[in-house]
């Protein structure tokens, strides 16, 4: 027979067993809860784009079981500041862009490899975008969501109202543009103030006079910004494209003069990614038309090579939470999570993956992806498909201010100087 005290102790012995036992299985919960959460860092701040990311991510949590802090930034700012911002303390998730953008601060340790990722999504992707996505050391680092291409885009309602028809060569462009003036309309709309959508003149140009080959081998250094041929581009630019062009574009932003042709109906024309129709209301995108830059006479016209970047999602390098943050990376590789972006309303971006069904495009999308289907190469972008310390604003986004502020700059010392620039880069 047991003593009283005996008794006791065991009673507080099993309760402290049983104390400890709920403890451990609270702490067991707080961490599986800890474990299910992540942060992503986003450019996206305008209110549209913003939206989208929401959507996916609400997706994704909903799909995943996880938790995601979203953290929005300023969406230029966080471009020319995202090398510090991934040297700090990023977030586990970060938005970005693929190619070269990806590649940069791959090579530079900045980011996690995410190869265990891409085993599970290759399913929903497609060998060219893996290697988008791929590092110069064989890794990959990044999960793509949606692209678009760079068009030039009008209002249907104001073309029909002037009776203009879609150029298809320069000289055709040209006496559009000419009309355009005539009417009381700049007849190219351009804002420059953030330094990087002056780039895409410069692309569309150059690929269609020199061909996607010459603008990839300009852009990783093989060929020289002192050629000719990059002479004969700033050439056109200031001789048949600047004199249609909006004054005052270098102190302009884009959405401002996406808002000039694309509300206010007070430019003809925009030369931009096909974002840029989120400027615009939603009732208003039936009635954005687009086309691809007129042929420019040269050989490489037939390639109809086209600006088309993608942005999705990358690992930084020490996440506080790797696993909740690739399971996020799983799900938005999905094209179930794709159209939750897409069918944001008033995204004019298009899925990447060749399964997400097109069926709920608005008319903007079901054009960009005919678009993309018919083009013959597609490039990056100039400050995705060269380095970001040649592309940033002490280099090409500075350059092109420049010659926008004054075209009659002297082009072989401009060139030269941008040359010289991209020499004097530390080797990668």
């Amino acid at each position: 027979m047991a003593f009283p005290e005996t008794r006791a102790r065991r009673r507080t012995a099993v309760l402290g067993t049983v104390l400890a036992s709920a403890a451990l299985a609270f702490m067991s919960l707080g961490a599986a809860a800890q474990d299910n959460t992540t942060t992503l860092g986003s450019n996206e701040s305008d209110e549209t784009p913003k939206l989208a990311v929401q959507n996916i991510v609400d997706f994704c949590q909903e799909q995943a079981g996880i938790s995601v802090t979203v953290n929005v930034n300023d969406h230029n700012t966080f471009q020319n500041s995202i090398s510090a911002y991934l040297q700090g303390t990023p977030d586990d998730v970060v938005k970005w862009f693929a190619g070269n953008r990806v590649r940069f601060f791959a090579a530079q340790g900045l980011l996690s490899p995410i190869n265990d990722v891409w085993d599970e999504i290759l399913q929903y992707q497609t060998e060219g975008l893996k290697a988008a996505s791929t590092g110069a050391d064989g890794n990959q680092y990044f999960v793509p969501v949606y692209n678009y291409p760079w068009v030039v885009m009008y209002r249907q309602s104001l073309w029909d109202e002037k009776g203009y028809t879609v150029p298809t060569t320069m000289d055709e462009f040209k006496a559009l543009g000419d009309q355009m003036i005539a009417d009381g309309l700049a007849p190219l709309a351009l804002g420059d103030a953030d330094g990087w959508p002056a780039m895409g003149t410069f692309d569309i140009l150059n690929m269609r006079m020199n061909g996607y080959d010459f603008h990839i081998g300009l852009m990783e250094g093989r060929e020289k910004w002192s050629d000719p041929r990059v002479k004969a581009v700033f050439e056109m630019w200031r001789d048949d494209v600047l004199p249609y062009t909006q004054e005052g574009a270098a102190g302009r932003t884009w959405q401002d003069a996406a808002k000039a042709a694309l509300v206010d109906k007070t430019a003809g024309m925009y030369f931009l990614g096909t974002f840029a129709a989120e400027q615009a209301a939603v009732e208003d995108i039936p009635d954005i038309g687009f086309f691809p830059w007129p042929a420019v006479g040269s050989e490489f016209d037939a390639e109809n090579a086209i600006d088309a970047p993608i942005d999705g999602f990358m690992l930084s390098a020490n996440p506080k939470n790797p696993e909740a943050a690739k399971a996020f990376l799983k799900c938005v590789a999905s094209p179930e999570a794709q159209l939750a972006y897409v069918l944001t309303p008033g995204i004019g971006s298009v899925a990447v993956s060749p399964q997400a069904d097109p069926s709920g495009y608005n008319t903007l999308q079901a054009a960009s992806a005919e678009v993309l289907k018919s083009a013959g190469s597609i490039a990056q972008f100039l400050d995705r498909d060269a380095r970001a310390d040649f592309a940033g604003p002490s280099g090409m986004q500075g350059f092109l201010l420049s010659f926008l502020s004054d075209p009659t700059i002297d082009l072989d010392a401009f060139l030269g100087d941008i040359q010289a620039y991209y020499d004097s880069l530390p080797t990668e």
